[in-house]
């Protein structure tokens, strides 16, 4: 083995080492297998031996979940290859994830938990107008959500505004039974859940109920000048290019719009997704980021970045 070093690494007092490499040794298989280097545990004690950037990177690794086991968590290994995939992008330390806490909620830390995710973020951080586009499951709301309430809790922004269009599926929502809001309600409902995920649903209602947080459909938005606020416009792959333009000519003085949508799931019976075309308008222009997130970045059930994944590569073999 050419330029091979070795190290040994101790665990901190009060690890235990059968969450370090899981249960049956799941999590020191993973990283047997994604990298070239030779690993040796012994009670609480790791040897690697490699070559010296495999071996600089292990050390980070080990010393993240030395981390992870300190404050209580137990690592998996869905969150171990995310960690090796963001060490292999040469971007971020493994601890950029763990250390960026977005929001807590009752001792849960919401966090990016990828690299595209942490792009993200970042970008929603610097910039006025962010676009994030990707499949199922990749966290553009609920990151998006996670980001503006946490902009409301440090009064960084007065008001939270959500919305989504409505595309009718094949019924008109003037037959539809209720009242104006109950006809609607089935469409805007996501938007209430990941909000409930991040707030006791009594306060979240509370400030529902005196305007601090707007949940809404897209057309309520016409017209409107939206100063002080952290908008979010979800599902935007069912925009056409003129309800994109409204939506993005809302903002006002010291607001954030974030726009999110999957370009493979458009539902409009005809013409061009807003999402689409605006990427052609709007990219390079200052303090509008464009963010495109994958299958990689999926944290959903494991199964559920293999479905998109399927799909695709059956969408490249279409083209």
């Amino acid at each position: 083995m050419t330029d091979s070093m070795q190290t040994t690494l101790t665990a901190p007092g009060g690890v235990d080492m059968a969450l370090v490499v899981g249960a049956s040794d799941e999590i020191l298989h993973v990283l047997e297998e994604s990298f070239d280097a030779r690993l040796t545990v012994r009670g609480d004690r790791i040897v690697i031996e490699g070559n010296a950037v495999e071996v600089q990177q292990l050390t980070a690794l080990f010393a993240d979940l030395f981390k992870t086991v300190e404050e209580g968590q137990a690592p998996d290994t869905d969150s171990v290859r995310r960690s090796v995939e963001l060490l292999r992008q040469a971007e971020f330390a493994p601890t950029a994830l763990r250390d960026d806490v977005l929001l807590t909620y009752r001792g849960r830390a919401i966090r990016p938990k990828t690299a595209g995710q942490k792009h993200y973020v970042d970008a929603i951080r610097d910039n006025t107008v962010t676009f994030a586009i990707g499949p199922a499951g990749t966290g553009k709301t609920y990151l998006a959500m996670a980001m503006a309430v946490a902009a409301l809790k440090r009064k960084e922004v007065g008001r939270i505004v959500l919305s989504r269009p409505i595309v009718e599926a094949g019924e008109n929502l003037g037959f539809l039974p209720g009242t104006l809001f109950e006809k609607v309600d089935p469409y805007i409902r996501p938007l209430y859940d990941a909000l409930y995920s991040m707030f006791d649903q009594e306060r979240a209602n509370a400030l529902i109920e005196n305007g601090t947080i707007e949940i809404a459909p897209l057309a309520f938005m016409r017209g409107r000048t939206l100063n002080d606020a952290f908008i979010i416009l979800d599902e935007a792959q069912n925009t056409t290019p003129e309800q994109m333009k409204m939506a993005l000519t809302r903002l006002g003085f010291g607001s954030k719009i974030v726009v999110t949508g999957d370009i493979s799931q458009i539902d409009l019976p005809r013409g061009e997704s807003g999402l689409v075309q605006v990427r052609s308008v709007l990219e390079g222009i200052d303090d509008i980021a464009f963010c495109d997130l994958s299958g990689k970045d999926v944290v959903r059930h494991s199964l559920v970045a293999t479905i998109v994944a399927a799909y695709e590569r059956a969408a490249g073999k279409a083209r």
